[in-house]
Formats: C-alpha cells, structure tokens, sequence
C-alpha cells in the first residue's frame, strides 16, 4: 500500500535544480514545486543564498534564473 501512496505524491516532491546567480554568475542549487494550486508550480520552496550573499527569494520563478 505505501508504494502506491508513495507514486501519488511524487508530484508533491520538489524537484531539485541549479540555476544561475543573477549577480556573480555562479550556479546555486534551488527546489522547485512540482505541484500544487495554479500560479504555485515553478516557484522556489524556500529562500536560497548564493555565495557571493545574494538571495534567491521563495515564490520566485525557476524562469526567472537561468539553468
């Protein structure tokens, strides 16, 4: 039973990807939601820092970033 249940959530997992620092260039890994309501798809789960201190803030669009 829980390897179905486990097959249903599997859009509910972030998915983990590396996109461009917008400032300096380098790369930084970022989740992005798989799923969810309209509008949420795409985003960033959570703030992420790069190393030169910039952040990539939560909610904004894997679109926004280049991979």
């Amino acid at each position: 039973m829980s390897l179905l249940r486990g097959c249903q959530e599997g859009k509910g997992t972030p998915r983990l990807i590396e996109v461009r620092c917008p400032q300096c260039g380098k790369y930084v890994e970022v989740f992005i939601k798989m799923g969810g309501d309209i509008g949420v798809t795409g985003t960033l789960v959570a703030d992420e820092t790069c190393a030169c201190g910039y952040v990539l803030p939560m909610g904004s669009y894997e679109t926004e970033y280049e991979v």
